[in-house]
């Protein structure tokens, strides 16, 4: 029961990595509020989860819509009273070459992956600050560490959730909120379904990747576990790499 009475907001929770997340933190006691902008699945997951942990519940959810982060916080904090844990888990990774990056394509990467990420703190901050603290976890990539071709608007989009989450840790120490990013590696997701199809790039990831397999959801769920909980007390501002080692090369 490591997060035994804590109210946790987990975005993009639908299925992958973020369905994972909240599972774990239902079976570690916490009441948890899931939201996604894939709304049949949405209520799918969410009545799962409801079946585990029954006073969590779920939002169909936007992240790039200041409006809607307003009022889904709102209704959680009428609903819960406080919000202790955010997980900015929503995201999208279009494998997109530079030149072939449209504007629109461009705009709709940083507007879910990054401007989702900004919302969702300036949202809650002030919920955790009247709280007294609170930890939120940004999910950023092994792509916010490193660089590499074929994805850009992503790897962008994930260097700068790495440094947004920096300032705000250290922008809101004093507040016990503590912000810190985590950063997997190729893990078993619909996200990445598409890529390992091709045997080419399946071969080339499984040999630069010490550790001799891909990542599944709950290695980083429980990264991320880690970072909701008492136990990382003392930590912010850290990026975690959950990625088989990848990044120490």
């Amino acid at each position: 029961m490591r997060l035994d009475g804590k109210v946790a907001l987990i975005t993009g929770a639908a299925g992958g990595q973020g369905k994972e997340e909240a599972f774990l933190f239902a079976k570690e006691g916490a009441i948890v509020v899931i939201t996604d902008i894939q709304k049949e699945l949405l209520e799918k997951t969410g009545e799962e989860l409801m079946r585990l942990s029954p006073k969590s519940s779920f939002f169909h959810h936007d992240v790039s819509s200041e409006e809607q982060w307003q009022h889904i916080v709102a209704q959680v904090v009428e609903k819960y009273g406080r919000i202790d844990v955010l997980v900015n888990n929503a995201g999208i990774s279009p494998d997109t070459r530079l030149l072939d990056t449209s504007m629109d394509l461009w705009n709709k990467v940083m507007a879910i992956n990054v401007t989702g990420t900004f919302l969702g703190m300036k949202t809650v901050v002030p919920v955790m600050k009247e709280n007294g603290g609170g930890s939120i976890i940004n999910i950023s990539s092994i792509a916010g560490l490193t660089g590499g071709s074929g994805a850009s608007a992503y790897t962008a989009s994930k260097g700068a959730v790495r440094m947004l989450t920096k300032g705000a840790a250290i922008e809101y120490a004093k507040d016990s909120i503590r912000v810190n990013s985590v950063h997997p590696g190729v893990i078993e997701t619909p996200m990445t379904e598409e890529l390992l199809k091709n045997e080419q790039v399946k071969s080339m990831l499984e040999a630069t990747t010490p550790i001799p397999r891909f990542g599944k959801p709950i290695d980083v769920a429980y990264g991320v576990l880690y970072l909701a909980s008492d136990e990382s007390s003392f930590v912010t501002g850290i990026e975690l790499p959950v990625d088989g080692g990848y990044v120490a090369q």
